[in-house]
């Protein structure tokens, strides 16, 4: 059966699997740094790209290239490329098609780090950034520029759950020439499939729910052939490649992916719904309410409102941090998307290195925490959010 007739669930498990003569039921590993070649003409026209093939694990590696072309079948994207962190991904995806001169668009609700990485290292470089509210459609049109090359956000942001309108962003980005890449972190492809709206990259860190157990690194971006192969050539040249190991390890995580999510979803939407009613919190942040500001945008883009809820507690970072000091069961680490559930402190983890200001600009308040729901038994969960909060 060919693969454009199976459903994504099917396609978790068996899409791309590649198949050696030893006919092995799982994907096979290559922990192999270089291939060999028959002679050396053939060694000529695999480096010369005139056939396919193997030459070097930075360049390309049957069990990362199985992984890439799984996600990519997840996605619905023709091609995709897989690096070592999300991180990779990103710095891939912009500076693969960013030069000095060129304008970036961005979302200003971004993860710590990629804000950090786009306002300190990508300016760096001659390009310049504007940073627009995540859902103001007036913002973006205002921003591009003749020379802007790329319109890049993250929806639902992290931690507060604001959706971006991907079909608009791509309808802006294209007007003027433009790429929309769309991080894809928080809903992976189980919920959320950017391309089908127009974007034109999807980027995910691997490392969250794609893994969904904690293990290893990984992140991938999937899109056009076109795109995919200019990108490639940026992740060889700069090593940003991604372990064989850490690919395998990947490949095991994706064939639970779909049930996983439906399950630790259907857990959020409850702890969220739970935590609204408690004296305590001030507000929930989750985009499956009903009640949600952007929810017909989440019912056209998202297959649910996913497993990231923040909250934010009266009485600042004091009572923030009691809150996680007193809990038993949520793993206190800034990591999402595990089959444990996950609690952090935005304003002094993910969001550490911003300014007071630049956090309270985009919403991020002292009091404010955020919880990965995992696949615990939820009432579990609740119970121990209850005695925390008490």
């Amino acid at each position: 059966m060919s693969d454009n007739k199976l459903h994504p669930e099917t396609l978790a498990i068996r899409g791309a699997k590649s198949q050696t003569e030893y006919r092995e039921h799982n994907q096979a590993v290559f922990l192999t740094s270089s291939f060999m070649f028959d002679d050396a003409a053939q060694g000529a026209a695999l480096f010369a790209k005139e056939i396919e093939g193997f030459t070097y694990s930075r360049t390309a590696n049957p069990t990362v290239a199985a992984f890439e072309q799984r996600i990519a079948c997840l996605e619905g994207a023709e091609k995709g490329v897989a690096v070592a962190t999300g991180m990779a991904a990103i710095q891939a995806a912009l500076l693969t098609f960013l030069k000095a001169g060129d304008h970036l668009v961005a979302g200003q609700s971004l993860f710590g780090t990629t804000a950090g990485f786009i306002n300190g290292i990508v300016s760096k470089f001659g390009i310049e950034i504007t940073l627009v509210p995540q859902t103001d459609l007036a913002a973006w049109k205002a921003a591009v520029k003749e020379n802007t090359k790329m319109l890049f956000v993250e929806t639902p942001s992290n931690p507060l759950s604001e959706i971006a309108d991907i079909q608009a962003l791509a309808d802006i980005a294209h007007s003027v020439g433009a790429l929309l890449a769309v991080d894809n972190s928080f809903c992976s492809p189980a919920i959320q499939q950017p391309l089908k709206f127009g974007a034109d990259l999807a980027v995910e860190s691997a490392t969250k729910a794609i893994d969904g157990q904690g293990r290893v690194l990984g992140g991938v971006v999937c899109g056009r052939a076109d795109l995919i192969k200019e990108i490639a050539m940026y992740v060889n040249s700069s090593g940003l490649a991604l372990s064989p190991f850490s690919a395998w390890v990947l490949l095991s995580g994706v064939e639970t992916l779909f049930v996983r999510m439906e399950r630790q979803s259907a857990n959020a939407l409850q702890v969220a719904q739970w935590l609204r009613g408690h004296e305590r919190v001030k507000a929930v942040y989750y985009a499956g309410f009903d009640d949600h500001p952007q929810a017909d945008l989440v019912r056209k883009q998202q297959v649910s409102g996913g497993i990231v809820i923040g909250f934010e507690v009266a009485g600042g970072k004091e009572a923030a941090w009691k809150v996680i000091d007193t809990l038993k069961l949520f793993s206190k680490t800034a990591n999402l998307g595990d089959v444990r559930s996950t609690i952090t402190h935005p304003w002094t983890t993910t969001h550490g290195r911003m300014t007071p200001e630049a956090k309270e600009a985009v919403g991020i308040e002292a009091g404010l925490l955020r919880l990965s729901i995992g696949l615990e038994n939820v009432q579990d969960l609740i119970a121990d959010l209850q005695q925390a909060l008490a």
